[in-house]
């Protein structure tokens, strides 16, 4: 297997829309090294995480972000190690719109 460092996806969401962050295309597999949350925004907002196997829709087992809060000009970032097979997506949510999400990791296929 070839071994890629690289983005694994970003996003801005539209206020109060699940948008898919990343998704993990045919004979890959992502293994998400980092999180970046960053509020383009002086205003406070709340954002959510969820991982669905398989693509399926997002349920709430699927969660590991709901509600969380990041203050305005803020920034979060989660150092994890989620490995995830083909087809597995990442979704990202904000209250605002104002909340940009990247995922950073590698890419083996």
């Amino acid at each position: 297997m070839a071994t890629t460092l690289k983005v694994l996806g970003q996003a801005a969401p539209v206020a109060a829309t699940e948008t898919d962050l990343a998704l993990v295309p045919g004979a890959t597999e992502y293994l998400i090294s980092t999180i970046v949350i960053a509020n383009r925004s002086a205003t406070d907002s709340t954002y959510r995480l969820s991982i669905s196997v398989g693509g399926g829709a997002t349920q709430m087992k699927d969660y590991i972000g709901y509600g969380s809060p990041i203050a305005g000009n803020d920034v979060v970032a989660m150092t994890v190690g989620i490995g995830l097979a083909q087809t597995d997506v990442v979704r990202c949510w904000d209250a605002n719109g104002t909340v940009s999400f990247s995922v950073f990791g590698q890419a083996q296929t």
